[in-house]
Parts: C-alpha cells; structure tokens; sequence
C-alpha cells in the first residue's frame, strides 16, 4: 500500500500561520473543490482565517453548487499565506495569480506533468487524488474529517477516479482512503447521485450532436469530436456532461484514446483528452501548454476548432 508522508514543512507553514487564502486551478473539478473547501474547514476549526478562492468558471454540474461559496477578489493582507490546490503554478490559478502572487506558498498537487514553484511542495504523483492528500494532512494535523469534510473529501475522491472506474492494480490505497472517509460520514450513494444525477434533456441531446460529429483516426485509436459556439449558446455551459461523454466514447472498440475541442470564444478553445491504458495523453497537452494525468489531461487554446483539429490528431501520430 502507498505510503504518503506529510512534508514537515506543511505542517510547520500551516502551524504557524493565521489567514490564509486557499486557491485552486482556473475551471474546477470536484477534486480541487473538495480539497479546498475542506481545508478551508479544517482551518477554522484550528482558529485560522481561510478564504477558499477560484476564479473559475464553474461549468461542470456537479460542482456549480459549491460556486456562491468561493471568491475571485480575495483581500491581499501582509500577513496572509496561500495554499494552491490541485495545481503546481500560479499562472493555472488564472485571474487569481496577481492576488496571491509574491506571498508565502505551499503546494498541494498530484499530478505527474507538474513542475512545481513554491515555498512549500506536497507533491505526489501516486495519490488518486488531492483530496486523498487532504485528508492525510488532516490526520497529520491531529484531527479527524468532520461528516461535512469527508463528504467533500469523498466527492473529490469520486469525480478523479471516475467513481473508481480508473483505479487498476495496486489500487488498495485509494480504496482505503475511501473507507475512511465512509467511516467519517461520507455516503457512496449520495455521492454518485450528487456526480451522477440531475441531468437535463438537453444535456442529453448534446451529447447526441457530439457524438454524431465523431471521427475516427489511425485506424480507429484515436476518437476526435466537438462542441461548437452555437452550442454554447443554445445548451449553455450547464448542458455538458463531460464524463459521460468521455464513457461513451472510450466504450468503442479499439478505441485508445478520445479528444474533445470545445469552442469556448471566437477567439480560444479548450480540449479534453482521455485514454484507456496505454496513450500517455499529459505528453500530448503539455504539447500545447496544458497538462494533467497520463488517462486524463486537458489544454486552453487560442484559434478555432478546424486548425486545431489538425494539429491535434498530427500530435497523436507520436503515440498511436
């Protein structure tokens, strides 16, 4: 089983300071959501200042919920540190960088592709997710989750592991960690209806013309579709159900790896990669600036969906 230990220096940083601004990456999942708002619950009940800090978008549904209890302008005091979740750079924090740039911080990552900067690294690569380290640090804090902290911790956990689908051999660490967090009052059942449930019709639908526009490559490995500007504007940002669709597609026989451009501005676009086993699609983003795991990773693009295809599926000649 892994055995992650908690960097002295975290604890040491935390101890000794009093407020503290805990930020995440530009457009969150459930993993740094969690992970900051359980900190963030954690301090408090250690007698600190925490002011959980995102600048957003919220466009995934499962997390639009948690978006009223975050802040994109957070005070810069002198006294205040920062703690960056889910993330090694302040530039991924987007609009928030010029906030918490130049104060004392402490990182808390754990994705492979990182090269962190900060005062403070808790980097680890085999956590299955933040809130995995999370929870470990709470422990080393000589505390326990409370019920609302491991429903957090447990959401986080759930969404980065695809509700455990993407656990493989040597998984009995992510398993534990679930446990413990049940243990502390986090419900499996309520967890998957909370990422699970709730859709839209028209979020069906659009997952419709998505995958109606799907195209095959090199042999049928690689899988590219898109979502246009119209769609945006007709289903709005609430009618995407990118796990799902990921499923679908990856579901394919034969299928290695999938990739979705998303059309977010005239001017810029987003992509979503996803793979089975073999293609390292981190390598590929970090091709065009972005980054993330080896199964799931994702980029911010300027230029539009044609161009870009292009390019794309040229980059993926490398691994399939």
């Amino acid at each position: 089983m892994t055995n992650i230990q908690v960097p002295q220096s975290l604890l040491t940083f935390i101890r000794e300071g009093s407020k503290f601004l805990i930020a995440g990456h530009k457009e969150p999942d459930g993993d740094c959501v969690g992970s900051q708002l359980a900190l963030c619950s954690v301090l408090n009940r250690l007698g600190k200042q925490a002011i959980p800090c995102s600048a957003g978008p919220f466009k995934r549904p499962e997390i639009v919920s948690y978006a009223e209890g975050f802040t994109s302008t957070p005070p810069r005091e002198p006294e205040s540190r920062v703690i960056v979740m889910d993330c090694s750079s302040l530039e991924r924090t987007g609009d928030l960088e010029p906030y918490i740039m130049g104060l004392p911080l402490a990182i808390i990552d754990h994705h492979a592709a990182a090269k962190p900067t900060g005062d403070v690294i808790f980097l680890e690569p085999t956590s299955p997710s933040v809130t995995a380290l999370t929870l470990l640090l709470i422990e080393a804090l000589g505390l326990t989750p409370t019920k609302e902290e491991a429903e957090l911790l447990f959401f986080g956990l759930c969404t980065d592991t695809g509700f455990f689908r993407h656990v493989d051999y040597g998984g009995a660490f992510t398993f534990d960690i679930a446990s413990r967090l049940i243990s502390a009052g986090a419900s499996p059942k309520r967890t998957f209806q909370k990422i699970n449930g709730g859709k839209s019709l028209e979020s069906r639908i659009l997952l419709g013309l998505i995958l109606s526009r799907t195209e095959s490559y090199y042999h049928g490995k690689l899988l590219v579709s898109y979502e246009n500007l119209e769609d945006t504007e007709r289903f709005g940002l609430q009618g995407r159900d990118s796990d799902m669709l990921y499923q679908l597609l990856l579901s394919v026989a034969g299928v290695e790896a999938v990739a979705v451009i998303r059309q977010e501005s005239p001017t810029s676009c987003t992509v979503g990669l996803r793979s089975i086993d073999k293609v390292d699609v981190s390598a590929i983003a970090v091709q065009f600036g972005g980054g993330g795991h080896k199964q799931a990773s994702g980029f911010t693009a300027q230029g539009t969906i044609a161009p870009l295809k292009e390019r794309l599926i040229r980059a993926f000649a490398e691994v399939l």
